[in-house]
């Protein structure tokens, strides 16, 4: 089995071994080259310690990114490379880093430590694959399987629980019992792990491909982290537009969207104030009216918790509170929500919806898409014709108005918005002379 190494890969795997010392590439690298995947990044694992790789690249410029625990990173001809010497664990009493590490000079003992077997070979050109866990094979079956005992690694770092099912909802394996049974059996440590390591594993397993599949199979893993979503669970919605409950019509929707973390996220909690919100009729329907509203405040708290961006946690709240609007495709009211919401996230808007209306039931379906698309129709009619609905494009502004003595500050804020109204309205034309003489003529009744 051979892997094409990059040029500089080769230069440091050779530099090594002509100092005394063993060098493969290692891990993630090597799954995704005899996958056929070029790397995104080359990891290496040596025999050298810190201190003699740091000697070796000397004439380049090296960082102590982790050099406690053997990582140099070496940047060569802009490229950042992590080199880290073979390693023996200690206990991992914080369920992330080992207690102590003891570095080895042998390449068997690097590999045992790693988690999964299809993380755990490595390659240089001179000994070709060494695979010691049946990775390969593994790879072949897609296969996600521990390196040795899956108890004792997922103690080592709870996050592999959660890696674990990321590999499983991108590259389409299955997890094998042992380790399955493990991530089920352990799942609660993951309530020690840092928000912002879950969060990055998190929007990774969104985005994939077979994200529906483990978002059932493991939910009482995901509920560790975000057990707001146990409401949902076998939550029976009672209404015709339903044929699903709350978790299953929410893990369909995730499935029916564009793999982007912000509609992922957004679809797999836009249904979570429906437990919150339910109220039933004389007819024992149920009804969920402020679900929105309720589920955009659930959310935020729960992407703080996850250590998400404001811009980020802002954006998908915005979008649950109006994911249930009923828009219709007329124009004036379109260019309202276009003002207050934005361009972007109206056009998103129309792909959550659509993702929604096909995890319902069929009823009232094709008239619920027929209006979605002649609404996206229309939205893409006013975008393209350049149509006014937001400030920028109103014909005056406001130094405009100050040349007319409307005045300032507040004043000059509320009759741009006045203005803009009327144009979207089609009381007024987008006319500079038609915009300015309207502005006058309310200074004029005032006076």
């Amino acid at each position: 089995m051979e892997i094409r190494l990059p040029s500089d890969v080769k230069l440091m795997i050779d530099r090594l071994r002509h100092n005394g010392y063993s060098g493969y590439v290692v891990g993630g690298c090597v799954r995704d080259s005899l996958r056929g995947i070029t790397p995104h990044d080359w990891d290496l694992t040596t025999s050298a310690p810190p201190e003699e790789i740091e000697r070796i690249f000397a004439d380049y410029q090296t960082v102590s990114v982790g050099k406690k625990y053997g990582t140099v990173a070496v940047i060569v001809e802009g490229e950042l490379y992590e080199i880290t010497t073979y390693r023996i664990d200690g206990e991992y009493s914080d369920s992330r880093h080992p207690d102590e590490v003891r570095f080895s000079d042998r390449l068997s003992d690097d590999l045992a430590r790693r988690d999964f077997t299809v993380n755990a070979m490595a390659y240089n050109d001179e000994d070709g694959l060494v695979d010691l866990y049946g990775g390969q094979q593994d790879l072949s079956n897609g296969v996600i399987r521990c390196v040795g005992d899956s108890t004792q690694r997922f103690s080592e770092d709870a996050l592999r629980i959660l890696r674990a099912l990321r590999f499983a909802a991108t590259l389409g394996f299955t997890i094998e019992p042992d380790t399955s049974d493990a991530i089920l059996r352990q799942r609660k440590l993951l309530s020690d792990i840092a928000g912002e390591r879950i969060r990055e594993e998190l929007l990774k397993l969104l985005c994939g491909d077979h994200a529906a599949f483990v978002l059932r199979r493991y939910r009482s893993v995901i509920a560790v982290f975000i057990p707001e979503l146990k409401g949902t669970f076998d939550f029976e919605q009672n209404s015709k537009h339903h044929n699903r409950d709350v978790y299953r019509h929410t893990v369909a929707a995730v499935h029916n969207i564009e793999p982007l973390p912000l509609l992922r996220v957004t679809m797999l909690f836009h249904d979570i104030g429906k437990p919150l919100a339910q109220t039933t009729d004389k007819y024992g329907m149920s009804h969920y009216k402020n679900h929105p509203k309720i589920g955009a405040a659930m959310t935020r708290e729960i992407l703080r918790r996850l250590c998400m961006s404001s811009a980020f946690i802002d954006e998908v709240c915005t979008l649950i509170r109006w994911h249930d609007e009923r828009f219709v495709p007329d124009a004036v009211m379109l260019k309202g929500y276009l003002k207050r919401l934005g361009v972007e996230t109206m056009q998103a808007l129309m792909l959550i919806q659509h993702a929604d209306i096909l995890a319902q039931s069929k009823y009232m379906r094709e008239e619920k898409l027929r209006t979605l698309s002649e609404v996206s129709d229309e939205l893409n009619r006013i975008i393209a014709a350049g149509e006014c609905y937001s400030l920028r494009q109103l014909a005056v502004n406001g130094s405009d108005l100050i040349h007319i003595g409307v005045g300032s500050g507040v004043r000059i804020g509320k009759t741009l918005d006045l203005l803009l109204d009327k144009v979207i309205t089609g009381e007024l034309p987008n006319d500079k002379e038609a915009l300015l003489a309207y502005a006058k003529s309310t200074i004029d009744k005032e006076v």
